[in-house]
């Protein structure tokens, strides 16, 4: 089981099926907001859409394979970030995330995605921390940035968004450059 106490406030854990009304609601309410950016809302129709994502959810992290979490500030739910996928053989993990818009400009993604980055390397023992976001997505970018990771590249008409698409930058953190600021 992965439940995580990250501060006083914050906190993630796996998330459940128990978890799809909230997390359906979360995403109903900031649904012009997060389409911005993430290909699957217009696709999230219903709670039981979510109850699927779920369920999914919960293989990958059976399998392991994936780990998403519920980011609980104050108790409450405000997003997911995680692990969309996991490379064992080159110890890799890709880093993935979103949060209701109410509550932006919190540091609350900053601390999950510092200590997802921290997990990795220090409990899972990878080497490597990717982060992926559009190149227009700067709040998604700032948090790459803010932390330390580096820019490395920059895929052309990476993801289609619904009308368009949108090229992705590429951010890496090493275990080695991670290790060294965190002395």
């Amino acid at each position: 089981m992965f439940n995580e106490k990250i501060n006083d406030e914050l906190s993630l854990r796996l998330l459940e099926t128990r978890d799809a009304a909230v997390v359906f609601n979360l995403v109903d309410q900031s649904r012009d907001y997060l389409r911005r950016w993430l290909g699957w809302v217009d696709d999230t129709k219903t709670v039981q859409d979510t109850e699927k994502f779920i369920q999914i959810t919960m293989e990958g992290f059976s399998a392991r394979r994936s780990l998403n979490a519920a980011i609980l500030y104050k108790g409450q739910i405000v997003g997911i970030a995680g692990y969309n996928e996991f490379d064992w053989t080159n110890k890799i993990a890709y880093i993935g995330y979103w949060m209701g818009e109410g509550y932006q400009g919190k540091g609350i993604m900053t601390n999950a995605v510092r200590f997802l980055t921290r997990y990795a390397i220090d409990e899972l023992e990878l080497n490597r921390v990717d982060i992926r976001a559009a190149v227009q997505n700067k709040k998604s970018r700032a948090i790459a940035e803010r932390l330390g990771f580096t820019e490395e590249g920059r895929l052309r008409q990476a993801e289609y968004l619904y009308d368009r698409y949108v090229d992705h930058v590429i951010y890496g953190m090493l275990a080695t450059d991670w290790k060294e600021r965190s002395l």
